[in-house]
């Protein structure tokens, strides 16, 4: 298959303007901007034709073409990360997969990736696939503290018998009644955000409005859903290093504990 890797990268974010281009240190403590960092993760993948870059921002494009990789300039209206790869398209040469392998989750082990394509390579019929892992009841719990305190810890995502998403939120899904937390591993499944998409349905997402629930949750993929797109559900493994993406200053210590626990320059 020609499968390409398309790392979506903006300047202005609202949470942590310039982020692509903040310094992190790696495991020896030499450090890398995190685009830099992002590529050396994409380009770890293996079966992939090609890795690019796009944004809308000629500092971040500047960075990255001194790294090697090639860039697509999209367009500053993009609103996210689905948006950008649909619109990068266009400078695609036929690819059967493209991977939106977003630029603040330089952690993404290769493996979460391969497993999206050899997903896509079994099943003809899907038309996106993204990863999630169940999440350890002690994990969960920090989560509910997190949660109680007003701060989201991530994503999580319920999934029907065949492996389909059914929904995604920032919320824990599923409801928790007592005793649910009581084995070692609990129901919840913390959706990772990289995800493999056939080109049609890129076209399809860019034709689609934006929903009322893509809005009220801050979910790109969630559009999907409402426009009744099955998303394929990838189980993976736990990595042994903590899953952490750049979205706030106060990440960048804890992403380079990973770092260094991941044994990443």
């Amino acid at each position: 298959m020609n499968v390409v890797i398309l790392i979506p990268a903006r300047y202005h974010s609202s949470r942590y303007p310039g982020k692509p281009l903040v310094q992190l240190k790696g495991a020896g403590g030499v450090a890398k901007p995190l685009i830099q960092r992002s590529v050396e993760a994409a380009r770890r993948v293996a079966g992939v034709s090609g890795v690019f870059v796009t944004t809308d921002d000629e500092r971040i494009a500047d960075a990255s073409v001194r790294l090697g990789v090639g860039v697509i300039m999209t367009s500053s209206e993009c609103r996210n990360g689905t948006e950008r790869c649909a619109e990068a398209l266009g400078e695609l040469h036929d690819p059967d997969l493209v991977i939106n392998f977003q630029g603040d989750a330089l952690l993404t082990p290769s493996d979460f990736v391969e497993a999206l394509i050899a997903h896509m390579q079994g099943d003809s019929e899907a038309l996106v696939a993204t990863p999630a892992l169940r999440l350890r009841s002690e994990e969960v719990r920090l989560f509910q503290t997190e949660e109680a305190a007003g701060r989201i810890g991530g994503t999580s995502v319920v999934i029907d018998d065949q492996g389909r998403a059914l929904y995604f939120s920032k919320r824990l899904i599923p409801h928790l009644p007592a005793g649910a937390l009581d084995d070692e591993m609990s129901p919840i499944r913390l959706h990772v955000g990289v995800y493999a998409y056939r080109p049609q349905v890129l076209e399809l997402y860019a034709a689609t409005p934006v929903s009322e629930l893509e809005q009220l949750e801050g979910l790109e993929q969630l559009r999907f859903l409402s426009a009744g797109v099955p998303v394929a559900v990838v189980e993976v493994a736990q990595p042994t290093f903590a899953l952490r993406e750049l979205n706030n200053p106060e990440d960048v210590a804890p992403i380079e504990q990973a770092l260094a626990q991941a044994g990443l320059e």
